[in-house]
């Protein structure tokens, strides 16, 4: 008969399971993360992943959703606590290096990423596009910023600028520098 958890422990493991998965999808990719290694980091049985998880998919989608919104939380308090276009940039520069934490991120164009977005269901996709919608909705409805150019231009701009951590190797300068150059030069010609 298999173990039954209390409520503390659930919480625990459930945490412990993703905080596994988050580590190990950003060191080895999601297609070398095994749920044997992640049951062994959580202290459970592989039978036991599955009262927790329906699958290998469903615990990426809630670990890469979980980031995002996070993600989302922290830049939404950032420009709260400076309500202009400095705390915009400020918000840039956490967003930033959260990428460069969790590359799967920014990775979305990889074989590893592509094998993932096939396996998961119709429900888990629409989570993640979900997900996606409130990450692209950040910098909109804040009644105290005004766009000096298109607001699609701006988001564009945005976007790229984030989009060039897959060129951080390639760089001669450091590329956190270089990024926050970029947006203390840029955030004059995005925003009022």
């Amino acid at each position: 008969m298999p173990r039954s958890f209390t409520g503390r422990e659930k919480d625990n493991i459930k945490k412990n399971l993703l905080e596994a998965c988050k580590q190990s999808w950003t060191q080895y990719g999601y297609k070398k993360t095994g749920v044997d290694e992640l049951c062994r980091q959580a202290g459970i049985s592989k039978g036991a992943f599955y009262l927790f998880f329906e699958s290998k998919e469903a615990l990426f989608c809630e670990v890469l959703c979980s980031v995002q919104e996070q993600i989302c939380r922290t830049a939404s308090e950032v420009m709260e606590g400076r309500k202009d276009k400095y705390g915009v940039a400020a918000a840039l520069k956490r967003i930033y290096r959260e990428y460069d934490k969790n590359n799967f991120l920014h990775d979305s164009d990889s074989m590893d990423f592509t094998i993932l977005m096939n396996k998961l269901s119709e429900e888990q996709v629409q989570k993640i596009e979900q997900c996606n919608a409130m990450s692209r909705q950040l910098f909109f409805n804040r009644p105290y910023l005004k766009y000096k150019i298109d607001a699609d231009l701006a988001m564009s701009v945005i976007y790229s600028l984030i989009m060039n951590m897959k060129n951080k190797e390639v760089l001669p300068y450091g590329h956190m520098e270089t990024f926050d150059f970029m947006v203390d030069h840029l955030i004059d010609s995005l925003f009022e």
